[in-house]
């Protein structure tokens, strides 16, 4: 039997594809970036306009709270559920819907928190919420 004198080529790993993808992405990386910048330095005459009025901050959500006795009060105002209903109906635009928090009283029966969102539903309103304490953490509404 013959003895080996030679050893054989030991395997290797051939990482030349490898490089080749990494350079197209560096290349494509480049080029995306420099239409970026070339995006943002186009000089563009934005119109102009004789005045402008200050712009509208967004606004405040109607806040309803329910009392423990069953009393409704719409931002601090005590009215009667067909006035609330009548007073959202009015605040609703077709342009615009407002926010409505509903701020229940823990000691209440739900039923009366019920009849407030009814109260909403009816005068079509559609972005609602309702404040709670949550537990432990002290007398602060959220």
């Amino acid at each position: 039997m013959p003895l080996k004198t030679f050893h054989d080529e030991t395997p290797a790993l051939n990482l030349t594809s490898m490089i080749d993808v990494l350079f197209l992405l560096i290349i494509f990386f480049m080029v995306a970036t420099k239409f970026d910048e070339m995006e943002r330095n186009i000089e563009v005459a934005v119109p102009e306009v004789a005045q402008a009025g200050e712009a509208t901050p967004p606004p405040r959500p109607m806040v309803v709270a329910v009392l423990a006795d069953g009393g409704v009060e719409l931002d601090g105002k005590p009215l009667t559920l067909t006035e609330l209903t009548s007073q959202l109906a009015k605040a609703r635009t077709p342009l615009t819907e407002p926010t409505v928090v509903i701020r229940g009283d823990a000691t209440c029966p739900f039923q009366h928190v019920a009849t407030a969102l009814a109260a909403c539903q009816q005068a079509g309103i559609s972005d609602l919420g309702i404040t709670v304490r949550i537990a432990g953490v002290g007398r602060t509404t959220r």
